[in-house]
């Protein structure tokens, strides 16, 4: 069972210190103190209130896709030469970068300030782990 600290729970939901501390005394998360007297959080617990308040904008595109991974995003940067593009998109705290043609970006119109859907599309995900012994 993974025990988190505070911080590191808040660093992962994105909120202050404070703010998992208020949720700890008014019991949206249940704490336990660890063996040196910090105040943690069981690591499924911090998962399932991190999944139940993420929430992303509804995908403007109203498609059926058999891709799983959608973040939709606002387009923050476009970097374009004569054939290939770099889109870069914000979709929630992800930051999501797209390799295209220059004529795809032209025909989307996408510019910084447009609301797009990144869809990935993998047969590889790597998952990693903190190494033994390092903080994590």
């Amino acid at each position: 069972m993974a025990l988190i600290r505070v911080s590191e729970a808040a660093r992962f939901l994105g909120v202050s210190d404070d703010t998992v501390r208020r949720w700890l005394d008014n019991g949206t998360l249940q704490g336990s103190k660890d063996h040196q007297g910090r105040m943690v959080v069981e690591g499924v617990e911090l998962a399932a209130l991190a999944k139940k308040q993420s929430q992303l904008p509804d995908d403007p595109t109203g498609v059926g896709s058999s891709a799983r991974n959608r973040f939709v995003g606002l387009v923050t940067s476009v970097v374009m030469d004569k054939v290939m593009a770099q889109v870069e998109l914000q979709c929630g705290p992800f930051r999501v970068v797209s390799l295209m043609s220059s004529e795809a970006v032209r025909d989307l119109k996408l510019e910084p300030g447009a609301i797009a859907t990144a869809v990935v599309k993998s047969t590889t995900v790597i998952i990693e782990v903190p190494a033994p012994g390092s903080p994590s």
